[in-house]
Order: structure tokens, then sequence, then C-alpha cells
């Protein structure tokens, strides 16, 4: 048997960040996970600190907009990899009104830092922004698939990454208060997952819904645009005149296969904001891990202290999850309570 402190069950964004948290302390760990259908592989890798729809600041959104700032540009450099850029987003006015909007919610303490009071001239001849444009400050784009092909590829050069699909039923609780799974004796699991915590027997009842999102990867040579640009959706640059676009919101659908609906959908989005050529290169899906009250889904289960859970990052998942994971980390070695708004105990009757 080998001895560790940890399992980690699931490697996204939210399994990442904690082996992160771990990997900086004399703590023993190893990941187990399949790598099936990973929405964080999926993701546009965007950190947007703004609610653009609303003008709002997110849940902690200051705090973990700067902590993921300085965590990804960490990693970057780690793996001596370009997964970390700076990355202007344009936001195209629907209207009057929501010019105005922009220019009130600048105004305001909590948003001045991000949201720039001079409007953007569009010089872009193919993109329609008859209204200017804003701008968001310190924006950022991550390259996920390469960030975490990076940590995976570490992970597995000191045996610590098993790529196999985890067996819930193998689970042993011991009287030490240690838990045994196959042939690894450890603390805690700590199951980050996503969506595939509908497959997990000790927390599938809690409320994760799941959502479903679609994007295009287009190629546009006229375009020519290295800003990201928001409407009611994003266009964002990849290079070499490749650009993600999307992405849809399907709460119906629960699984990771594309459909022409959300390709028209995305399609007639697109041609309503630039007017240049462009074709459809590749089509993607992923299931997002969110809740109904949009809040995260981590803590300690109340029945069985060896079991943690760290889930439900949503859409905000790449400038939530080092947030997250610092703070279930915090929760389990350092008995820092979490707040009501992110524990699993606000739904005591799911985890009976």
């Amino acid at each position: 048997m080998k001895e560790v402190d940890y399992i980690i069950v699931g490697f996204g964004l939210a399994g990442m960040a904690f082996c992160d948290q771990l990997s900086r302390t004399k703590l023993k760990y190893v990941v187990i996970d399949e790598q099936r259908d990973a929405a964080s592989r999926v993701a546009a890798g965007l950190i947007n600190p703004v609610t653009l729809k609303r003008y709002t600041m997110p849940y902690k959104g200051e705090e973990q907009f700067d902590l993921a700032s300085k965590y990804f540009q960490r990693l970057a450099a780690s793996y001596d990899k370009e997964t970390f850029e700076i990355l202007p987003v344009l936001k195209i006015f629907s209207s009057i009104e929501d010019q105005n909007n922009w220019f009130e919610a600048s105004d305001k303490p909590i948003l001045r830092r991000f949201l720039n009071e001079k409007l953007v001239k569009n010089t872009s001849e193919y993109v329609e922004a008859p209204l200017q444009l804003g701008e968001v400050n310190e924006s950022l784009r991550i390259n996920i698939p390469q960030l975490l092909n990076a940590y995976i590829d570490s992970l597995k050069s000191k045996a610590l990454y098993y790529s196999e699909n985890f067996d819930h039923s193998a689970i042993a609780f011991n009287t030490d208060s240690t838990v045994t799974y196959k042939n690894f004796i450890a603390k805690r699991i700590v199951f980050a997952e996503g969506f595939g915590i509908k497959n997990n027997p000790f927390f599938n009842k809690l409320p994760l819904v799941g959502n479903k999102g679609e994007y295009l990867i287009i190629k546009a040579p006229n375009l020519n645009i290295s800003e990201a640009l928001k409407a009611s959706f994003f266009v964002i640059p990849l290079g070499g005149d490749y650009y993600k676009v999307g992405a849809t919101f399907n709460w119906k659908e629960k699984d990771t296969i594309p459909t022409t609906e959300a390709r028209d959908e995305l399609q007639s989005k697109l041609e309503k904001v630039i007017t240049c050529a462009y074709t459809i290169e590749k089509q993607v899906a992923g299931m997002r891990p969110t809740t109904g009250d949009r809040r995260p889904l981590i803590g300690v289960h109340p029945k069985y202290p060896q079991l943690a859970l760290l889930n439900g990052l949503g859409t905000r998942g790449t400038m939530m999850s080092p947030y997250l994971a610092q703070v279930l980390f915090d929760h389990l070695e350092n008995g820092i309570s979490l707040d009501d708004e992110v524990s699993i105990l606000r739904f005591p009757k799911k985890l009976v």
C-alpha cells in the first residue's frame, strides 16, 4: 500500500489548482483522472473580471482575478509555455442605453479599475460597432489545454498521475480516519470531477445541474483583430487568422455532442457583428459544472469527513479555480471556516 495525504479525482481547472496548492507544501498526493469530456479543455480561457451583461462584479471578483493572474503567470513561467497572455476585451454596445450603462458602471469604485471610461474607436472595416467600443482593462487569456497537458506531463514524470476511471465503489473507510482506495491509503480524497459528479454516489444529490456550451473555431483571414470582441457572445483571436466564437448555453441537453442548432445560433450572432468571409474549422461542446444558485460547491461530506468536494465552478472556472482551491485547502489543512455561499452544507438534505 502507498500512503499519501490526498487523492485528487479529476484534473481540469479545479483539480490542477488544488494540485498546485499541495505542490507548494510537503503533502503527498496522486491524481486519478480519465480526461474524458473535460469542460476545462473546451473553455475559452478568457479571464474577464466584470460581468458585461449587467456590469457587475462576481462573488469575490477582484480577489479572484488578482490571484488567478499571479497563478497562471507563474505556471506559464514554470513550464516555459506561452499559455498566458494579456488580451484586451472590447465590448460592442447593443444600444445607446447599453453604452450609457457602461459609462455609469465605469464610474463605480468597484468597477473603475477594469472598465475604461474612454470609449475606443472601431478601426476595423469588418466589425459592426456603430456606437464605438468599451475596453476592459487587464483581461487575460489562458491556453488551458496546453497548460493542463504540461502539468500532466510533469505529474507523470513523478509517477503522480494515473490515467484511469475512478471506481467509487472501491473506497473503504478505515478506523483511523483514513480512507483506502485500491492500493492507496490517504488522509482525504478530493473530488474535482466537474459534471462527472453525477456518477459520484457521495455527492450526486447536490444540485449541480450542468450547462452545455458550444463553440465554433473559425478562420477569417480578413478580420485581422488582436482583441477579443464581446457582444452577446465572444470572438477570441487564437492566432493565424483563427478565432474562437461562443458560447451557447443549453440547460436541457447533458452531453458533449456538437449540434447544428448551436452552430446556427452562433453563426447568426456572428454575422451581425463581422462582415468578412469566414470558414468553420471545428465545433466543440462541453458540460459546464454549474449550479442553480450560481455558486460553487466546496467542502467536506458531513458523514464521511475523508471526502471533500471542489466543484460547481460554472462559467467562470478559469478565474475562480485558484481562489476556490486555496479556500478549500485552508479549510482542510488549517480549519478555516467556509463561507455559507460556497459551502456544500447549504444543502444539508442533499448529503444524507
